[in-house]
């Protein structure tokens, strides 16, 4: 989105990248979700482009950073990953219901299935470690 395009709120225009990338994802009750590490675009009947979905996790992470670093964190998330081809979280725009200092959605964290950078790397990462569980 653009400060040309429709606002999103009655009398409100936000920037994707200002207002949504790299902001704190919250649920209803004020619960950490993950970050907007990426967000999903498409393009509008007029032409213009929207975002349809924010996309969290080392899978949107990756791209968005450049040369060695961005292809390694993509490599190790889908290595460590169950699935065969894993994709990012999504969530839906039409779940998001405030942009402020963080994007509040409407759905529970538990709901959306989603796993953030933070809650991956403690998993995959940092929980491996030895001596790490005596953080939790």
């Amino acid at each position: 989105m653009t400060p040309n395009d429709t606002p999103a709120a009655p009398g409100r225009q936000y920037d994707a990248v200002l207002h949504l990338l790299d902001r704190q994802i919250v649920d209803p009750d004020d619960l950490l979700i993950a970050k907007v590490d990426d967000l999903e675009l498409t393009r509008r009947d007029d032409g213009r482009w929207a975002v349809s979905a924010i996309l969290t996790g080392p899978g949107a992470l990756g791209p968005r950073l450049h040369g060695r670093l961005g292809e390694w964190v993509g490599a190790v998330w889908r290595r460590l990953h169950p699935d065969a081809d894993p994709a990012p979280g999504r969530i839906p725009i039409s779940d998001v219901i405030d942009i402020d200092s963080a994007v509040t959605v409407a759905r529970h964290r538990d709901a959306l299935q989603i796993d953030g950078l933070e809650i991956w790397v403690r998993e995959h990462v940092v929980g491996r470690l030895p001596g790490s569980r005596h953080a939790e």
